[in-house]
């Protein structure tokens, strides 16, 4: 890990990264600029599509993304860093492993006058020009109202809710969680708290199979991704209980099948990690040439019922949502 540098080289354009949106009056974007990408893991799913999204990006504006995977190790992330550093990249995204070891590494990359960006999970520190992410507790939100409607139309009071959870102290975790609970607040429906499954299908099932037998009155599954929902729809089948709606969060294609076939999922939130990683190159290419970049940029994601899957494409591993979020 890199010693804290008294002397912060800042590179232009992060002083006034508060502006929404691009500058009008920039400078041209460089052609050919090799972009920097520390990714947290490749253990999921959702990262692998996201270094997929960047890597496309990249290609089609001419630009060359180097790419490292921590493989959920700090100290290999930090080591990482400051190989890119060496190589002179142009911009460098950091997906961080944790958001505290990882400054040393932001502090370093800065000195050096080189921009960096985060993706997906953010930094504490203020040395990142700018955040790409998705506003998680509005996600959490958008399902819980979803789950709210279903039940208001099937006419159900007092429902019980068994809440699946990602990882323990996580932001997404405590976003997802805040969000769901704030659409449910109020009403006469309960949540009770389940284990955290770590994002995992096969957890999720496992924790399901003990959870039905502790809670065999349960009318509603929201999990914190679908992943996990999933892996709770798979014991809810296996047990016949079609009668239990299901719900989660990031929008793989495999749920809002289930929804459009007319099965017990009900709802679920886009997160498009394809569309992440694309709006991260722009950012970070516009960054790299000095240009006003939002503080946080956010990629954008809907709320998915069976009123409108037919809206979405889904013949990848996730459903494609691609709203305009930057300003031209």
């Amino acid at each position: 890990m890199f010693t804290r540098r008294s002397a912060m080289k800042h590179f232009a354009a992060s002083v006034s990264a508060l502006a929404l949106g691009f500058a009008v009056a920039s400078p041209a974007l460089a052609e050919g600029l090799k972009i920097g990408f520390s990714q947290v893991t490749l253990q999921s799913p959702f990262y692998v599509q996201l270094k997929d999204g960047a890597e496309a990006a990249a290609k089609a504006g001419g630009d060359t993304l180097i790419f490292l995977d921590a493989n959920g190790d700090v100290s290999k992330q930090n080591n990482d860093i400051q190989d890119l550093i060496t190589q002179g990249v142009s911009a460098i995204i950091i997906n961080p492993v944790n958001p505290d070891a990882v400054i040393p590494s932001v502090e370093a990359a800065a000195a050096a006058g080189i921009p960096v960006i985060t993706v997906d999970r953010s930094v504490n520190d203020g040395e990142v020009v700018a955040h790409i992410g998705r506003d998680n507790k509005a996600m959490g939100k958008l399902v819980g109202e979803a789950v709210l409607a279903r039940l208001k139309a099937d006419g159900v009071e007092g429902a019980k809710i068994i809440e699946i959870q990602g990882d323990a102290g996580g932001a997404v975790m405590m976003d997802r969680r805040d969000g769901f609970h704030s659409a449910i607040e109020g009403s006469s429906h309960t949540i009770v708290e389940g284990p955290y499954a770590e994002y995992i299908r096969a957890n999720a099932v496992t924790a399901m199979q003990d959870l039905l037998q502790a809670h065999p009155d349960v009318k509603v599954i929201y999990a914190h991704n679908d992943d996990m929902a999933l892996g709770a729809a798979q014991v809810l089948a296996e047990s016949g209980r079609d009668d239990v709606l299901i719900s989660g969060v990031d929008g793989l294609s495999e749920a809002l099948e289930m929804m459009a076939a007319g099965g017990n999922y009900v709802a679920t939130a886009l997160n498009d990690p394809k569309y992440l990683g694309d709006v991260t190159i722009q950012v970070a290419r516009e960054a790299a040439a000095g240009n006003e970049v939002s503080k946080f940029v956010d990629a954008g994601s809907k709320a998915v019922t069976a009123d409108n899957v037919a809206d979405f494409p889904r013949e990848g591993l996730f459903a494609e949502y691609r709203p305009e979020v930057l300003s031209k």
